[in-house]
């Protein structure tokens, strides 16, 4: 069911709220609340209605229940005084009074679409022994599937499909079956004292093989930050992990049965080679996918990214078709993917190197992050562009999250990267090195030898700069300044480029 009121849009089967388009963020319980007041809109609802029906009857305080309704009228824009959505009525309840239309929706389907990969968070295990602490328990799988929600490419279970497991032991493969779901991600709660320990773990189905395990601890002082904390970093965890196994799988696949996803799956695997050839090959399967898919935009953006890795490289000229087809794949793919985190995140990164189009791509990877606020790719690929743009704090800090969200990310070394031109520009020059070495540990590309090389000359590092110009020639990139300043992304700020070449004139690099 779908319900409007004003500039909202409530859809009860997704567990959405949005204003317009923007998508609004709300904690289970209160959506529920919201839920409930709605559907029930042609009465007054009493205090002991809405704490059956949004806690299932558990005790809870009247403090708490005040801090959700208030929490409704922030998000939709009211208040107390105004009560233009929630009227109180004295000693009776609340009501919602907005004049409310429905839309006509399909029922949510509880299996997810053929070959889509799917997830199911189960209930997580309660083991304080403790009945008080169900709400806990329930509270952190509900965030939790939230979170994860958000990766629009993943088919998560709906929240009642996961929850007919609750109760009993299931192995992985049955708990599968019943669900429809490929990935599993399950967990437990421990509480003691004020202290409480979280804990959960992500399945692959097919082998029953563990992907991912992590605890979290902390204390229940403020038991919404720290549900949020913990879903925050699940879902930003185990992303990636879910991503490379899906191009695994793809890379199984019969030739004959791949479909524009799986050719885009593997499109994304050659590119983790970063070879001459694999670069092409990712080209040519993203083309193919959208021969097959001509609006699909994951392969739009892949191509468009694909072709920024090969011009940066050297491996295309720096003008012609292929940088032009690059350019209108990723404006293309932002257009049609404008609620694609992962989309946005690709074209903007290209539509930034390839064309300087910095404020397009800032606002595609601004509007990437509203839409997944856990996205660890989004917030390390931001970090680079606002360290091209000067703006070297932000890009500190929007790195920083990054790999909070996903400190074992395969595109850490971009994170790295971003910090290190950030630090560079600011005259932290040792820190700068720091994490300019981290990115070739992780990479051995020529952006973070790039960096490295300038930062030793302000650090008056000179053998460390020979060996830097001596890995780029192995690379086939003539170390000069006039070279290096022409591979520097387009569209990056004077001070930027100055500093940067700077630092290349006091380790000594040629002119020409």
């Amino acid at each position: 069911m779908v319900l409007l009121f004003g500039e909202h849009r409530l859809d009860i089967g997704r567990r959405e709220l949005r204003r317009r388009d923007e998508l609004l963020e709300l904690e289970p319980k209160v959506f529920d609340l919201l839920a409930f007041l709605v559907l029930n809109r042609d009465r007054v609802v009493s205090k002991d209605e809405l704490i059956d029906a949004v806690w299932g009857g558990r005790i809870v305080s009247e403090s708490a229940l005040t801090t959700r309704i208030n929490s409704v009228r922030r998000v939709l824009g009211d208040d107390g005084t105004t009560q233009r959505f929630i009227r109180t009525f004295i000693r009776k309840g609340i009501r919602f009074i907005a004049e409310v239309g429905e839309l006509a929706a399909q029922a949510p389907d509880s299996s997810p679409p053929p070959d889509q990969p799917s997830i199911a968070v189960l209930p997580f295990q309660n083991l304080s022994g403790d009945p008080e602490q169900e709400y806990f328990v329930e509270g952190m799988a509900a965030e939790i599937t939230t979170a994860i929600a958000r990766f629009t490419w993943l088919f998560v279970m709906a929240r009642h499909s996961s929850l007919t497991g609750k109760g009993r032991a299931s192995d992985p493969r049955q708990a599968a079956r019943e669900l429809g779901a490929r990935y599993l991600l399950e967990g437990s709660v421990r509480k003691t004292g004020n202290r409480v320990r979280i804990a959960g773990q992500l399945i692959d189905t097919e082998t029953g093989a563990h992907m991912w395990a992590e605890r979290f601890d902390g204390t229940l002082e403020d038991v919404f930050d720290l549900q949020d904390r913990v879903a925050s970093a699940v879902a930003g965890a185990i992303e990636p992990r879910l991503r490379l196994a899906e191009i695994a799988r793809a890379g199984r696949k019969p030739a004959e049965n791949l479909d524009a996803y799986d050719l885009y799956l593997r499109a994304q695997a050659q590119v983790n080679h970063r070879t001459e050839e694999s670069l092409a090959e990712s080209v040519r399967l993203a083309r193919r996918a959208l021969e097959i898919d001509p609006g699909y935009a994951p392969a739009m953006a892949r191509l468009g990214l694909s072709q920024t890795m090969r011009r940066s490289r050297h491996w295309i000229p720096d003008q012609g078709p292929d940088v032009e087809e690059g350019i209108r794949m990723a404006r293309q793919a932002i257009a049609v993917g404008r609620d694609d985190p992962w989309v946005l995140d690709l074209a903007g990164l290209a539509l930034s190197t390839l064309a300087g189009d910095n404020e397009a791509a800032i606002s595609a990877l601004d509007r990437a992050i509203v839409l997944n606020p856990n996205f660890a790719l989004g917030f390390g690929h931001r970090a680079l562009i606002l360290a091209y743009l000067n703006r070297p704090e932000e890009a500190i800090t929007s790195a920083e999250r990054a790999i909070r969200l996903s400190p074992f990310d395969p595109a850490m070394f971009a994170f790295c990267e971003a910090l290190a031109l950030a630090h560079l520009t600011l005259g932290r020059y040792e820190e700068g090195l720091r994490w300019a070495e981290a990115a070739i540990r992780e990479n051995s590309g020529l952006p973070a030898l790039r960096c490295k090389l300038s930062l030793c000359g302000h650090l008056g590092r000179y053998e460390e700069a020979r060996e830097c110009c001596c890995r780029m020639r192995e690379a086939h990139a003539e170390p000069t300044i006039a070279a290096l300043s022409c591979d520097m992304p387009k569209g990056v700020a004077p001070e930027v480029a100055e500093s940067f070449i700077d630092g290349l004139c006091k380790a000594g690099v040629p002119m020409e």
